[in-house]
């Protein structure tokens, strides 16, 4: 086994870490009030951030999910917002398109997401379905060559700022999770109304969306049954981007801990010499190490998709360790930690958000307790632990 990046990777990490320390970082607090980060959208795309997942005939570069983690693992450890401006770039939204969209459709909007210049979103979450995907109410109803997209989605991201929305919808009303389809609809269709925005703690906004009789080409139904098993095979790169965002928060709240500990003195000397400070600061180190590993880990198992369990266990693990890193960075900082002047808590009010997106903690123990129910092998761990 080999657990070194490639020279490659270490260049691309070198890079993105230089974008991100000198441009990203100095402008991170000024989108705490929601505005969205393209201009350091447009810097990432200069280095060709926003083209990792997208295929190479469209200018993209194809390349592997560890790649993409690593990349936003870095743009993480500066700003929470603008990291996630690139989840729908890397993640299952550009997968989904590359696989199935019409060709017409990916000429115009991958051009758009290498250049930094096209957001992409995904509509999964309804107000009554939100875990339970295989529930949704919304419908796209066939009628000749048209398809007809009625319904409600909610907490979406990019509404305001996407080109064009991944729709995951029932079709033809056909009940259960095999009646689960996907819709694609490019900005500014008759019919897309933004009925709620919704500020989050960690910067960003979230919108509810409804879809009055929208009304596409046939062709835009790009996935018509059995969807919610292709959206879930692609949603395993989600969950390894997703808790690569959690693992940048604990390294950059992590980095200020240090540099605070060796900063600030009490009685005499830098909080850093006093043991019950240097434990602290070694069990956070502990607990990022371990969530590294397991993410790259699962990261690497991708063909063409991240291995479901062990994307799942690293979720849960990097997750959480992120909100016990990032609040012991806080009380590293004592009374400064609670405000807005040190990054801090800048950096624990986004780790927030991954329990929450991507699949929730508790459902994922529930998957993972499943497969172990019914696959775990009598004579115990073999390996790598796989089964």
């Amino acid at each position: 086994m080999n657990f070194d990046l490639s020279p490659e990777q270490r260049e691309m990490v070198a890079t993105v870490r230089a974008v991100a320390q000198e441009r990203i970082k100095p402008r991170a607090m000024q989108y705490l009030d929601g505005t969205f980060p393209w201009e350091n959208l447009k810097d990432l795309a200069e280095i060709g951030v926003t083209g990792m997942a997208v295929p190479e005939e469209y200018g993209g570069m194809d390349l592997p999910v560890l790649d993409t983690v690593l990349v936003v693992e870095e743009v993480a450890k500066v700003c929470y917002t603008t990291a996630m401006s690139l989840m729908p770039q890397l993640g299952v939204q550009t997968r989904i398109l590359s696989q199935y969209a019409p060709e017409h459709i990916k000429r115009r909007i991958f051009e758009g997401v290498v250049e930094g210049k096209f957001v992409l979103s995904v509509c999964m979450t309804e107000p009554h379905a939100g875990t339970d995907l295989a529930n949704i109410r919304t419908n796209a109803e066939i009628k000749g060559d048209r398809v007809i997209l009625k319904g409600t989605k909610t907490l979406i991201s990019k509404v305001d700022e996407a080109e064009l929305f991944v729709v995951f919808t029932r079709v033809n009303k056909i009940p259960g999770r095999e009646g689960i389809g996907c819709v694609l609809l490019e900005r500014g269709t008759p019919g897309i109304v933004r009925t709620g925005r919704y500020h989050t703690m960690g910067g960003e906004y979230l919108y509810e969306v409804t879809f009055e009789d929208v009304e596409v080409p046939l062709e835009n139904l790009v996935i018509k049954e059995n969807g919610l098993k292709k959206l879930m095979s692609a949603f395993n790169t989600q969950r390894c981007l997703n808790p690569s965002i959690s693992l940048g928060l604990a390294e950059g709240a992590f980095e200020e801990a240090v540099k605070y500990a060796r900063d600030r003195t009490a009685f005499g000397r830098p909080i850093g010499e006093f043991q019950g400070m240097r434990w602290k600061l070694a069990e956070m180190y502990r607990d990022i190490e371990v969530g590294r590993s397991m993410l790259y880990r699962a990261a690497a198992s991708a063909n063409p998709y991240p291995n479901p369990q062990l994307a799942a266990v690293a979720k849960m693990y990097c997750n959480e360790m992120a909100l016990r890193v990032t609040s012991e960075a806080i009380q590293v900082h004592g009374g400064y930690g609670f405000t807005d002047e040190f990054p801090v808590s800048r950096f624990y009010r986004g780790a927030r958000y991954g329990t929450l997106g991507g699949g929730t903690t508790e459902t994922l123990k529930e998957l993972v307790g499943k497969k172990i129910m019914s696959d775990f092998p009598h004579d115990g761990f073999l390996g790598m632990g796989l089964f």
